[in-house]
């Protein structure tokens, strides 16, 4: 009985300890304490009011939310920069009077990112996220607000695996 003690002490104070090392959200930061990420600039075609400070903000936000890094405006030891490089609507499918039954809205991201305490990390990579919707929908208001969401969720998880993710 007493072994039976030992041996479920020692795994239970092995399980703790494993525990504290696990990152739940994969996210390698190294030794990495803050991050920044500059304003990416709308430099698309088609440049949709807002849409640069929304993306902005959806990064910083993923960012401080799986990760335990602080968000800094200058000297941070993880960069994210770049710009919008394409925010364009095309007609998908269509109907028998040749008119568009189905629109899609892509966005596009180009990236840069800096990695100070780990340069072999760094790359510049575009990334590119689509939502298609139905031609009789307006692209403004809430729905419009709704279709960003939708495509900011999966590029910045796109950057932030590419970036921070270990696995």
């Amino acid at each position: 009985m007493k072994l039976f003690k030992y041996i479920s002490t020692l795994f239970l104070i092995i399980s703790l300890f494993g525990c504290g090392i696990y990152s739940f959200t994969g996210a390698d930061t190294g030794d990495a304490k803050t991050f920044q990420v500059n304003f990416f600039q709308n430099n698309a075609e088609l440049v949709e009011p807002g849409l640069d400070i929304d993306f902005t903000n959806a990064l910083q936000d993923l960012i401080q939310n799986q990760t335990s890094l602080n968000l800094v405006n200058t000297g941070g030891d993880l960069l994210f920069e770049g710009e919008i490089v394409e925010y364009r609507i095309a007609p998908m499918t269509a109907t028998s009077d040749s008119r568009a039954a189905q629109n899609r809205l892509t966005i596009s991201v180009n990236v840069r990112y800096f990695n100070s305490l780990d340069s072999e990390k760094d790359f510049e990579t575009r990334f590119s996220f689509f939502r298609d919707y139905g031609a009789d929908e307006q692209l403004i208001g809430a729905f419009k607000d709704e279709v960003h969401a939708f495509i900011f969720e999966r590029l910045t998880q796109d950057i932030f695996n590419a970036s921070l993710a270990n696995w």
